[in-house]
């Protein structure tokens, strides 16, 4: 067996009983984190793919959500974040070489689908910059019967005044060895940690966003600061690649709050009105997180997630 036991902070997670986390190598060497969050009767297994900054513990809560509606979830820490490795000597900084080697991390973690036993069909929730991540694999083939994007970052929200400087000064910073530097306004601290809840950018409710900031408290090294010049300059370059890309034929039930400040939402709007058979869900008043937004919010938008997947479900247990 490839995997090795990773540590896992179960009573921070608070997700199903029986969770766990493993090692994985990617084939440049590296070694991330992919969790298991178990599920009993299950119909299928749920390939959840974090945001910027995110890591497995996180999504626990959410895990539970769909675990009691039969769904396994494997989930990872991209490089750079988590207790994956990380890029560079300043570990608060957000990095990749290049955005494809996310790509790298996905094959990664789907070794893992038959030594864990996980049960098919596979299904894909995407957060944020995992939506970026999954778009750009459900476009070169991922083997899942149906995706979900929540807050896809298909777009990095920038006014359009500033948008030519964070193009030139992103590209500049890689053409002169300065791309390890944190891009313009970001710095080497935890969002939650230096922001207050009043006014932030991520959630509505006061209690998930204790949950959240008691993690990064709890473990250190879990925390993440802003992106490196390098990263945003690739972040660009892939959603403008990605976004002249046709979609999949692959079902697809998209999420976005009306209060959405972190993505694009343009972009977004966008991409889901040429998906065919796609559909976008805007949450009133949501934030960027709605996974980890209020009770009924959370409980709505699983709801719609995990009717979606027993459809594609269906469609696949026909063909089998």
């Amino acid at each position: 067996m490839s995997l090795s036991p990773a540590p896992f902070h179960a009573e921070l997670s608070e997700g199903p009983a029986g969770s766990s986390a493993w090692w994985v190598k990617t084939d440049d060497g590296l070694r991330i984190r992919v969790a298991h969050f178990p599920a009993e009767q299950a119909r299928g297994t749920v390939l959840l793919f974090p945001g910027r900054t995110e890591y497995v513990e996180k999504y626990g809560r959410t895990a539970v959500d769909l675990a009691a509606r039969g769904y396994h979830v494997l989930s990872i820490d991209w490089r750079g974040q988590g207790l994956a490795d990380r890029m560079l000597d300043e570990p608060m900084a957000g990095h990749v070489h290049v955005f494809q080697d996310y790509q790298q991390d996905v094959a990664a973690m789907l070794t893992c689908i038959d030594e864990l036993e996980l049960p098919q069909p596979l299904h894909l929730i995407g957060h944020s910059m995992g939506g970026c991540i999954g778009l750009h694999a459900v476009m070169d083939g991922l083997p899942v019967e149906s995706c979900v994007f929540s807050g896809p970052m298909w777009g990095i929200r920038i006014s359009d005044s500033l948008r030519p400087a964070a193009w030139a000064l992103s590209w500049g910073g890689k053409q002169i060895g300065l791309g390890h530097h944190f891009a313009p306004g970001t710095k080497p601290k935890s969002y939650i940690l230096s922001s207050e809840f009043e006014g932030n950018l991520l959630t509505r409710d006061q209690e998930m966003w204790d949950y959240m900031r008691r993690q990064v408290l709890k473990v250190p090294e879990l925390q993440l600061g802003g992106p490196s010049l390098n990263w945003l300059h690739e972040a660009l370059v892939e959603t403008r690649d990605l976004a002249r890309r046709a979609s999949p034929n692959l079902p697809c039930l998209t999420f976005m709050g009306t209060n959405e400040r972190i993505v694009d939402q343009a972009r977004v709007i966008s991409r889901m009105q040429h998906w065919p058979g796609g559909e976008l869900v805007q949450v009133p008043g949501g934030e960027h997180e709605l996974l980890m937004d209020d009770v009924t919010t959370r409980s709505g938008v699983t709801n719609q997630i995990c009717a979606f997947f027993d459809q594609a479900g269906s469609a696949f247990a026909m063909r089998a």
